[in-house]
């Protein structure tokens, strides 16, 4: 008796090679029809500086040069995207800079946005009254805790915006949104 071994049929191979070339095609055509797809679940990752610092924007997801707020009047309080697209107020400062301290408008009762009322030098939620001193505390109620507050930074005449971590200056505490 000869070899025993099984010969290999030269259209298996072929067969082989024609079902990769087939399985690659397929793959490649799903993979770039569910890239795009993916890409809009996943939201890009903002952050330009150290401590998850941000670019402010303006509504449009324009970045706004300082220059631009701070050819406002001092105690201006211009509203920006800022951290995950919250609008926050920055604030011009008597010396013609920013603030290092943004306020995020969201109402800490239940969430409304707010506005800033330069005459009566508060920022007031129309949902439900609450008041806010210039610096975020509570004047009027039902808003039970300061607004939260976000660090702010000029660097090359842009507008860095990072997580306030540290203990709030207003309180003396541990801030309640860490």
């Amino acid at each position: 008796m000869e070899n025993s071994l099984p010969l290999e049929s030269p259209s298996l191979s072929r067969r082989q090679l024609l079902n990769f070339i087939t399985g690659s095609a397929i793959a490649v055509t799903a993979g770039s029809a569910l890239y795009p797809f993916g890409n809009f679940f996943v939201p890009p990752s903002e952050a330009v500086g150290e401590g998850g610092a941000i670019l402010a924007k303006d509504i449009l997801g324009k970045v706004i040069p300082a220059s631009q707020l701070l050819a406002e009047p001092p105690e201006t309080r211009a509203l920006v995207a800022g951290l995950a697209g919250e609008p926050t107020y920055l604030i011009v400062t008597a010396d013609r800079t920013l603030d290092n301290i943004g306020i995020v408008d969201n109402c800490t009762h239940l969430g409304c946005t707010f506005s800033w009322n330069p005459m009566d030098q508060q920022f007031q939620c129309p949902c439900h009254g609450s008041r806010y001193a210039p610096n975020g505390t509570v004047v009027r109620g039902p808003a039970p805790l300061p607004l939260k507050i976000v660090k702010v930074a000029v660097t090359d005449n842009k507008i860095l915006i990072s997580p306030w971590t540290e203990t709030d200056p207003r309180t003396g505490n541990k801030p309640w949104w860490v």
